[in-house]
């Protein structure tokens, strides 16, 4: 019992450091940073330009290819690896303030954030080690040797499932306005509250949207047999823009996921941590 407590007193110090609170703060302006490139390579897959790939690591190495840009993306790494760890300490004893299954609940989303931040900080770094690979062409390639079995199909349209059900969870996350019990909302203004509301809606809606048909194509990828269409949100955005009225939808999409990338700004100075 004293092991189990002290552990979780040093985690518990650690998860209030200051060092640790400055680089997750550091880590959601990188966030940011990254979804607004986002947000642009999906308007020019909305308008048929050539565009790099419309996902995240596209972003990352749109960044990486600029003056300086190298450093940027490591410095990037870093915050979101801080991120990753602040959001495993609140998986492992953080919530306190929560009761019951609502503490259960918000430590599991602790660590899906955990998994998510870690995975762009290891993309990060995997841009900045090889800026000219192509994470499409590699997801493809991944997907095509994990379907060679019936057992390895299975668990890539499990993936794609959850991938779904991701996309629909954020999208009920963002209309519920549930992101605003994690904002000190009482330092802001009125203004400011407002512009978190909307910002936080739109930038949610957008994110569950484009994850969800990534989700999807990944499962029918599965079901087919065809890994060509498990290329993630690149995939997803193309196949949005595909649809009638695509264009206009997969703008708004582009937007919406703009407008979360100015909502991890403010999440930089008001989020609780």
């Amino acid at each position: 019992m004293s092991l189990t407590w002290n552990a979780e007193a040093t985690a518990s110090r650690t998860a209030n450091s200051r060092w640790l609170e400055l680089l997750a703060r550091a880590g959601f302006i990188g966030y940011g940073i990254v979804h607004l490139l986002f947000a642009w390579l999906a308007l020019q897959i909305a308008f048929g330009k050539p565009a790099d790939d419309g996902d995240q690591s596209g972003a990352l190495r749109t960044i990486a290819a600029q003056p300086l840009g190298k450093f940027l993306v490591v410095t990037i790494a870093v915050g979101l690896f801080a991120m990753a760890i602040w959001q495993a300490l609140e998986a492992a004893v953080g919530h306190r303030a929560e009761r019951g299954k609502e503490r259960v609940w918000e430590r599991l989303a602790s660590l899906g954030r955990t998994l998510v931040y870690l995975y762009f900080a290891w993309t990060a770094v995997k841009v900045f080690k090889d800026a000219g690979s192509n994470s499409a062409d590699q997801q493809e390639a991944l997907t095509g040797r994990a379907m060679e079995s019936s057992g390895g199909r299975w668990l890539v349209g499990l993936a794609g499932l959850v991938l779904a059900v991701i996309g629909v969870g954020l999208v009920i996350y963002g209309l519920v306005k549930r992101f605003e019990k994690h904002l000190r909302s009482g330092e802001m203004s009125p203004r400011t509250r407002q512009l978190a509301r909307r910002l936080g809606v739109a930038g949610y809606v957008a994110k569950g949207v484009a994850y969800g048909i990534a989700g999807l194509l990944v499962v029918l990828a599965a079901v087919n047999y065809d890994p060509e269409k498990a290329r993630g949100l690149d995939a997803a955005l193309h196949t949005l823009r595909d649809q009638s009225y695509g264009q206009l939808l997969l703008t708004l999409v582009a937007l919406g996921i703009a407008a979360f990338g100015l909502f991890c700004f403010l999440q930089s100075r008001y989020r609780k941590v």
